[in-house]
């Protein structure tokens, strides 16, 4: 046993645990807050009025935007090897399975590493196409919220919170850019480097050739092109949702509610977002003047019906990979740092 890599892990291991709890003490803060001062029989009053054909569109067009994330990630993933669409939908069903069991958005490490062990590809370069994706994500959900600002008065500390992400992500984006233009200049591994230089871009090699190679792709550029269709299919299905509980928002507001709610749940909380998609979706629909026990009934019925569906072939993803539960814990526990970790191809 090497126990200097063991004692090394055990503070990693403590600081994971407390925001574990962190996030299950705020889910369920979260929950509370939705909860309190409903009126059980209007409540019961919207479940029985549920229009099901609208339900079933919902969850039809919810599922169809994770096969369009399937096919943004096959076009980023060509830059590197060629992927079958069915590998990346499995793979995207598998992490959304494992996100619904485990906290801090596992998912993401689980369906890196299906992946990367199903190709040719190495472990870095999968991980670079994901943020890649999370970079086209926030770009779309920045612009996006901007938009939504000019039809819809968002509360003070969540303007404030929303323009300061919108300038992160667009910095984030520009230091991107910049990066390939410099990587396309300069090579990763320049000759006569300083030493330590050289150590340093040695080691980071993997990771910044995945970025170059990325950026100059023409994968690169359809797959941002296909980004904006993902949020649009989910507006669509949460707007299904809304007419099926009887909510009469139009398109329009129900975007901005999806906004708020994806802008909400876009840092790491309890698993399957529970408590934070909620009370998101509460607050999005009572800026729009929802009555609070139809907007708390609203959020829990669309987030059950529209979850269920994706956590079966989740399932059926994780089944057909030949993992366990206890192996997706074990490979998320390693790719979160663990001194095991599966070293990059």
């Amino acid at each position: 046993m090497n126990f200097t890599s063991s004692t090394a892990a055990r503070p990693a291991a403590r600081s994971s645990s407390r925001i574990r709890w962190l996030a299950y003490f705020l889910a369920l803060a979260c929950l509370l807050w939705v909860l309190h001062d409903i009126h059980p029989e209007k409540l019961l009053h919207d479940l029985r009025g549920i229009r099901w054909g609208w339900v079933v569109l919902g969850i039809v067009l919810d599922l169809l935007s994770y096969v369009v994330q399937g096919v943004r990630w096959r076009l980023l993933l060509l830059s590197f090897a060629r992927v079958r669409l069915s590998q990346t939908v499995r793979a995207i069903y598998a992490g959304l399975f494992a996100n619904e069991i485990l906290p801090l958005r596992s998912g993401e490490l689980l369906r890196t590493f299906l992946i990367s062990r199903d190709t040719s590809i190495g472990l870095t370069q999968v991980f670079t196409t994901v943020g890649v994706e999370r970079l086209m994500d926030g770009m779309v959900l920045a612009t996006a919220l901007g938009a939504a600002s000019f039809f819809v008065s968002l509360p003070g500390e969540f303007a404030r919170a929303a323009k300061i992400f919108g300038v992160v992500i667009f910095s984030l984006s520009v230091l991107f850019m910049a990066g390939v233009i410099y990587l396309n200049r300069v090579p990763v591994l320049p000759e006569g480097a300083h030493p330590l230089r050289h150590r340093i871009r040695k080691k980071l090699a993997p990771l910044l050739e995945g970025i170059r190679v990325l950026g100059t792709s023409a994968g690169f550029y359809s797959a941002a092109a296909t980004s904006p269709l993902i949020p649009t299919l989910q507006i669509l299905a949460l707007w299904a949702m809304s007419r099926a509980y009887g909510i009469g928002l139009e398109l329009g507001p129900m975007a901005a509610v999806l906004l708020i709610i994806n802008f909400g749940v876009a840092l790491p909380n309890a698993p399957a977002n529970v408590g934070s998609y909620q009370f998101f979706c509460v607050l999005g629909l009572t800026l729009f003047g929802v009555e609070k026990t139809r907007a708390a009934g609203f959020s829990i019925v669309a987030y059950l019906l529209l979850t269920i569906p994706f956590l079966f072939f989740g399932f059926l993803a994780v089944a057909r990979s030949g993992l366990s539960v206890g192996d997706i814990r074990s490979r998320t526990s390693e790719l979160f740092g663990s001194p095991e970790a599966p070293p990059a191809k």
